[in-house]
């Protein structure tokens, strides 16, 4: 799947604030070695960066789109093209920062206590996913996918929820924690514009069915999705759209 930075940063200030907030909840003060997984194009490395200036500091992505949109920011960070189902640390980090980006990868029984072994002692392990796949913004794009002949483009993609309970997460990570604070939050977004949700969906989830599609089914099937969101989350009189958000968090530090 490939990437647009400027599809995803259109509601940049809404995609950071969750960013924002698990920062705050990270309590090592003085890091040697920070990573931001998952950095997209830089925006939560930016945070990393001005909370721990003297850090060694890199931002890890699989896409390189997105990886030149970060050089771009001139953010202070080195930055790397792997993918985070093969990668591993070769050092002790101090800080492992996972915003919006575990969701992508299958598997967290085998990825978290991967991420917790590469920890230095003390160190945390910060992640934050979003857990809104049974909400109409993604239950409509599976309904759509499954509607017509286009259905058989689609083997494989959006077939299973990929982020679990609280509950789940704390039993993968009680085994290599010393702590584990875990929490959710919904967002009641109000986005501005037209096709707000659309918009919003462009820019991440809808972009694996998009790209599974060639013209004329593509514009079809993105015809009827935007139909049925239309519905689904209506634009108010004021312009605004509330887009209800779930999202878990999870900061857990390593024995």
């Amino acid at each position: 799947m490939t990437w647009d930075p400027d599809s995803y940063l259109v509601f940049e200030a809404e995609r950071t604030r969750p960013a924002r907030e698990l920062l705050a909840r990270i309590a090592v003060q003085h890091p040697r070695c920070v990573a931001d997984l998952g950095c997209g194009p830089g925006n939560s490395t930016a945070l990393l960066a001005a909370r721990w200036p003297d850090a060694e500091l890199w931002g890890i992505d699989s896409s390189p789109e997105m990886l030149a949109t970060a050089r771009a920011s001139k953010v202070a960070a080195r930055w790397l093209q792997a993918d985070l189902t093969q990668w591993s640390a070769q050092t002790g980090y101090d800080v492992l920062f996972a915003n919006a980006t575990l969701q992508w990868i299958g598997d967290h029984e085998q990825l978290l206590p991967r991420l917790m072994q590469g920890l230095a002692q003390g160190g945390s392990l910060a992640v934050q996913m979003p857990r809104n796949f049974d909400e109409p913004s993604h239950t409509l794009i599976r309904s759509v996918a499954r509607a017509k002949a286009w259905a058989r483009s689609f083997e494989g993609i959006g077939a299973t929820t990929p982020v679990g309970s609280p509950e789940k997460y704390f039993a993968i990570l009680e085994p290599y924690a010393a702590a584990i604070d875990l929490w959710e939050t919904t967002y009641v977004q109000a986005l501005e514009g037209e096709e707000a949700v659309y918009r919003w969906m462009s820019g991440t989830g809808l972009r694996p069915f998009v790209q599974a599609l060639r013209e004329p089914e593509r514009t079809e099937f993105l015809d009827e999705y935007r139909a049925a969101l239309a519905t689904s989350y209506p634009r108010r009189a004021s312009g605004v759209t509330l887009f209800p958000f779930r999202r878990l968090f999870m900061v857990a530090k390593a024995r």
